[in-house]
């Protein structure tokens, strides 16, 4: 799992994704922000976040907040166009949401696949820790789901 931004809502998804069964990497171009990261957070630090995006492992889970619209923007439109992602999940509005929709279909990508706002917009709450919380359980709903439904058996007494 690749997060992207390591400002107040990156920390929290963060810390609380250390004690779940994902890898995560918090990503940013900001040394300060990184440094304020929780104890065992992998971060990394590069001036070329849409590089992690294309050396990420099929199956990865991107989820992008950063401080900045225009890079949110590119790294959703990177995300959105490898064939493999398990999640593309950007921070934001309905209106950034509509806004982005018309960006990706001038480059070319369908928006379809990008989840945002993130954390299944149930809440206007917009502290980070709650943010955090809400997108935590979805991205666990979505990577831990099984490939395909259960089967239901029905078993008929007499």
């Amino acid at each position: 799992m690749l997060i992207f931004g390591a400002g107040h809502v990156g920390r929290a998804l963060a810390a609380a994704l250390l004690p779940l069964p994902v890898e995560a990497r918090l990503i940013d171009q900001r040394a300060d922000e990184l440094a304020q990261a929780p104890e065992g957070v992998r971060r990394i630090l590069t001036p070329l976040p849409e590089a992690e995006i294309r050396a990420a492992p099929p199956g990865a889970a991107f989820v992008i907040l950063t401080h900045d619209h225009a890079l949110d923007f590119l790294l959703a439109v990177e995300a959105l166009g490898r064939d493999d992602a398990a999640y593309v999940g950007m921070i934001g509005s309905r209106t950034k949401r509509a806004t982005f929709s018309r960006y990706a279909r001038q480059q070319g990508v369908s928006p379809h696949g990008l989840t945002c706002p993130i954390g299944a917009g149930r809440t206007r709450d917009k502290r980070p820790a709650v943010i955090a919380a809400l997108t935590a359980a979805e991205l666990l709903d979505t990577l831990l789901a099984p490939a395909e439904p259960a089967p239901v058996i029905f078993t008929l007494h007499d």
